[in-house]
């Protein structure tokens, strides 16, 4: 059984303050979710797996700073475009993998996409193309992948988690570069609040004698 918790809290480590991060992975049945998720955690790269979801986590430091990275490789939503609205609620960003030599799994991520945006509007999300070392058996295009991704407001990759780690490497750090981005604009977005409530308040008993 997997148990999520929400871990917006920083905790503290001395002086160092580490950051976590919520990663979910949604996406088809054997487009290569876990592949990309063993192969950002260990540098390896595994072709089979079982059917094991549950929370792996990794602390990296970037731009000088610890954030430990959870992430939940998810089993739900496979065998249907459905899933679960508690890995989602869990979620600080998302990453939709799709298999470029399987046309039905870019039609299931377009519809998760769509689950996604009527559930969480703005939780940053990047759609990834996985497999790209099969290049003569493709059969979604990048361009196509980059439309659904400026249509969704999406980040957007190509990767091959049989070839490089680099390249993962890259669409983990990137999702997580969002979901802090995004926090500032929520921080400084309830500080004007703040401050707007603030001055009203001000202006209205000032009114009021």
């Amino acid at each position: 059984m997997v148990v999520l918790e929400k871990s917006r809290v920083e905790v503290m480590e001395g002086n160092q303050q580490r950051v976590e991060v919520n990663i979910l992975l949604l996406g088809a049945h054997n487009v290569g979710k876990t592949a990309l998720t063993v192969r950002f955690l260990t540098r390896r790269f595994i072709g089979e797996y079982g059917d094991i979801e549950s929370v792996y986590s990794r602390v990296d430091r970037i731009d000088g700073q610890e954030i430990c990275i959870n992430i939940l490789d998810s089993q739900a939503g496979e065998k249907s475009c459905s899933f679960s609205d508690k890995p989602l609620q869990w979620a600080d960003g998302l990453i939709l993998v799709y298999d470029i030599c399987d046309r039905r799994s870019f039609a299931a991520v377009q519809q998760q996409l769509q689950l996604v945006r009527r559930s969480r509007k703005s939780i940053p999300v990047i759609l990834a193309g996985n497999k790209r070392d099969l290049q003569p058996h493709r059969s979604v295009s990048a361009e196509e992948g980059r439309l659904l991704a400026l249509t969704q407001r999406c980040d957007f990759f190509e990767v091959s988690a049989a070839e490089t780690y680099h390249g993962v490497l890259v669409v983990f750090h990137r999702l997580v570069d969002l979901v802090r981005e995004t926090r500032a604009l929520r921080k400084g977005t309830a500080v004007v609040r703040g401050i707007v409530r603030s001055v009203s308040a001000v202006f209205g008993k000032k009114r009021a004698e």
